[in-house]
C-alpha cells in the first residue's frame, strides 16, 4: 500500500507551512525517518523526516509552494517499485462512475522530458544541475544508456555564454525576515542609546572559571555575563520587558530572553524560557544548546516563543556597533559589539582597557531616553560590578 506524505503541524499556532527543498526526486529509494523535504513556516524551518521506506512515486506539491497542514505533498510506493494505487490529494475531482475511462491530464511534452531527464539522474548530478541551475531535458548525456554524467553537466555550463549578472529569488526565510524587519520599523518608533561598557572584571572572572564550568560541559563567554546583567536589569527596570497591546502595557512577570543566531540563510531568535530564575551556568547550557540547535535545524515551535527580551551578539562577527531593530512584539533589544582592548582614559592618563559598546534599541512610544538609559546604566554596573558569587 502507498503511503502518503502530509504537511505536518509544527505548533498549535501553524496553519500551513512552505516547501523550501525535496531531497529526493520521483524514482528515488527512501529510508524510514530519513529527512524527505525542508519545510518554512513563520515560527521555524525543519528537516521532515520519511514516514515510511520505499520509492518516492509522486511529489505533489514542489518546492516553493505554502500548503495548509495534513495536505498530501507527496507519496511513497512499495521499494521494489511495484505498482501501487496512489491516494488523490484532497482536492482531486471525484471518479466518474459512468462507465467510461477518466482521461489522464496531458503532459506537456517539455515538462515530461524534464521529468524523465530528473528521474535519471544521480544524487551528485542531480545536486550540480541544481547548483547551476541546469535544465536536465536540455543536456545530451553519455553516460550508459544515455545518462547525465558530471562531466556532461559541467560542459554543458562551461559552453554557456558568460552572462552580466545573476538574478536569485530571495530565500523563503529571507522573506519572512524582510517582512518582519520592515513591519517592526512600520510599528515602533525606533531609538538608539549606546553605553561603552568596562569587561575588565567579566574577563577576570572568566578566566578563573572556564575550566570550572569546562569541565561540566558548559562553554562560559562574554555573552553568558551579559544575558545574566540583562535579566537582571530587567528587574530594575520592568517596562524594558513588556510588551504594548492596543492602548495597554502588558507587563511580564518573567523574562523569555531571545538570543538571535546567524544562520547560513538568515537569522533566528530562539529563547530561553524563564531566564529570571536561571543563574549563569544554566544560561549559558541553555545559549549554547539552542545556537547549536538552530544551526542544525532542530528547533522545535516553541523554541521560538515567548521571548520578551531580544539580545543579538553582532561583536562576535568583529562589529563594534550596530544599531538592531526591535523584534516585535517587544519593546527593546541589546545589540553588544566586540569584546576587544582599546585606549582608555583612567585617573587623566590614556592605558589599555578591555572595553564593548552596548546598544540599546527602544520603542519610543513606550520607553524614554531616561527609563531607556536607566535601564542601560543598571546593564553597565551588573557587567563592571559583576557578582562572583552568582557563577
Amino acid at each position: 500500500m502507498p503511503t502518503n506524505v502530509l504537511m505536518p503541524q509544527l505548533g498549535e499556532s501553524i496553519a500551513e507551512g512552505t516547501i523550501v527543498r525535496w531531497n529526493k526526486a520521483v524514482g528515488d529509494t527512501v529510508e524510514r525517518d530519513e529527512p524527505l523535504f525542508e519545510i518554512s513556516t513563520d515560527k521555524v524551518d525543519a528537516e521532515i523526516p520519511s514516514p515510511a521506506a520505499g520509492t518516492l512515486i509522486a511529489i505533489e506539491a514542489p518546492a516553493g509552494e505554502t500548503v495548509p497542514v495534513d495536505s498530501i505533498v507527496a507519496v511513497i510506493g512499495p521499494p521494489d517499485g511495484a505498482a501501487a494505487t496512489v491516494s488523490p490529494p484532497a482536492n482531486a475531482p471525484p471518479a466518474r462512475d459512468d462507465g467510461a475511462a477518466t482521461p489522464a491530464a496531458p503532459v506537456a511534452p517539455a515538462a515530461g522530458r524534464r521529468q524523465q531527464a530528473a528521474a535519471r539522474l544521480s544524487p551528485v548530478v542531480r545536486r550540480l544541475a541544481k547548483e547551476h541551475d541546469v535544465d536536465p531535458s536540455a543536456i545530451k548525456g553519455t553516460g550508459a544508456g544515455g545518462r547525465i554524467t558530471k562531466e556532461d553537466v559541467l560542459r554543458h555550463v562551461e559552453s554557456r555564454p558568460a552572462a552580466a549578472g545573476r538574478a536569485e529569488p530571495l530565500s523563503i526565510m529571507r522573506r519572512k525576515i524582510a517582512e518582519h524587519m520592515v513591519a517592526s520599523r512600520r510599528t515602533s518608533a525606533h531609538v538608539h542609546t549606546v553605553f561603552e561598557v568596562d569587561f575588565e572584571r567579566v574577563a577576570a572572572l572568566r578566566a578563573a572559571h572556564k575550566a570550572e564550568y569546562a569541565a561540566a560541559g558548559v562553554k562560559l563567554t562574554y555573552l553568558s555575563f551579559v544575558a545574566k546583567a540583562v535579566v537582571d536589569a530587567l528587574a530594575e527596570v520592568p517596562v524594558v520587558n513588556a510588551s504594548l497591546a492596543g492602548d495597554d502595557v502588558v507587563y511580564r512577570d518573567d523574562v523569555g530572553l531571545g538570543i538571535a543566531v546567524a544562520l547560513d540563510d538568515g537569522l533566528i531568535v530562539p529563547v530561553v524560557k524563564h531566564a529570571r530564575e536561571a543563574g549563569v551556568r544554566e544560561l549559558s547550557r541553555a545559549i549554547a544548546d539552542l545556537a547549536e540547535r538552530a544551526r542544525t535545524r532542530r528547533l522545535a515551535p516553541h523554541d521560538v516563543e515567548g521571548g520578551t527580551f531580544t539580545i543579538t551578539n553582532h561583536g562576535a562577527f568583529g562589529s563594534l556597533l550596530g544599531m538592531p531593530i526591535i523584534n516585535q512584539p517587544q519593546l527593546a533589544i541589546l545589540g553588544m559589539g566586540a569584546v576587544e582592548p582599546r585606549p582608555v582614559v583612567v585617573d587623566g592618563a590614556v592605558a589599555v582597557g578591555l572595553r564593548a559598546f552596548l546598544t540599546l534599541g527602544f520603542d519610543h512610544r513606550v520607553i524614554d531616553g531616561a527609563t531607556a538609559d536607566r535601564f542601560m546604566a543598571a546593564v553597565k554596573r551588573n557587567i563592571e560590578q559583576f557578582d562572583a558569587g552568582l557563577l
